[in-house]
């Protein structure tokens, strides 16, 4: 029974990892696996309020949501022979996975649902700094390590916010 709070801490953490030194320190090379996570979630998110409409299509079509999904894929299969000895770790772990993808995807369908439950997340991609809050599920690795920077809530979210506001704003003729 163990396993489950290890798992919960070595998949947060896990995902403050990847997020920072694969997604975004490989990420940032337009010939890399992992480009599409800046160069294609990142510029959706900051385009249209943090909506990403790759998610509402299907998981079969080759973009940032079915990459992100094999990527989730491939860590079941790397933890899967540990299952004989760590199953509570490994469930645990798996559970971290689909819980991660669930909210991610929820996050970039409906915005006001990211701002009220992972306003981290919000934080991370709409905030004026893209390299903090690396946190998606759960900000704990976030806080350990100092990356947890507030924007929601703060003087410059809402003058952000009038700002896109304004932009939608049909211009009279």
């Amino acid at each position: 029974m163990l396993g489950i709070p290890v798992g919960l801490v070595v998949a947060n953490a896990g995902e403050w990892l990847f997020h920072k030194y694969v997604l975004h320190g490989l990420g940032k090379n337009p010939k890399s696996f992992w480009s599409f996570h800046w160069h294609e979630h990142h510029r959706a998110c900051r385009k249209n309020g943090h909506v990403d409409e790759a998610y509402r299509g299907s998981l079969f079509r080759w973009n940032a949501q079915a990459k992100e999904a094999l990527s989730l894929v491939g860590l079941a299969a790397v933890t899967a022979p540990l299952i004989p000895v760590a199953p509570f770790f490994v469930g645990t772990v798996w559970y971290s996975g689909l819980t991660y993808y669930r909210r991610h995807k929820r996050a970039h369908l409906d915005p006001q649902w990211a701002k009220e439950h992972l306003p981290w997340h919000y934080d991370h991609h709409m905030g004026p700094n893209q390299h903090a809050n690396w946190c998606v599920t759960r900000p704990w690795f976030d806080h350990v390590m100092g990356t947890r920077i507030r924007y929601l809530g703060t003087d410059k979210a809402a003058r952000d916010e009038a700002k896109r506001a304004a932009r939608l704003v049909p211009q009279a003729a």
